[in-house]
């Protein structure tokens, strides 16, 4: 239901990194799609099967809409 009523944009920014890194924009979505994500900016962090590192992902929620600012995969020694 939650993933019926949200709209995900990807900024330019947010394209040109999943196309440089090779993010599937599906997977990306999936990510928040299962996540619920109140108003407001967020970094994520997730272990997505056949990455050797984490995907980071940086998002804006403004009302039902959910704005990729950037993602990319997060380099070993470097997550929180």
């Amino acid at each position: 239901m939650y993933a019926e009523v949200m709209n995900i944009i990807f900024s330019r920014h947010a394209r040109r990194r999943t196309k440089l890194y090779g993010i599937p924009e599906p997977t990306v979505k999936t990510i928040l799609l299962n996540m619920n994500l109140p108003q407001g900016e967020h970094e994520i962090i997730k272990e997505v099967s056949g990455w050797k590192y984490p995907l980071k992902l940086v998002v804006s929620v403004e009302g039902s809409t959910i704005t990729v600012i950037t993602n990319y995969p997060l380099k070993k020694g470097r997550a929180k």
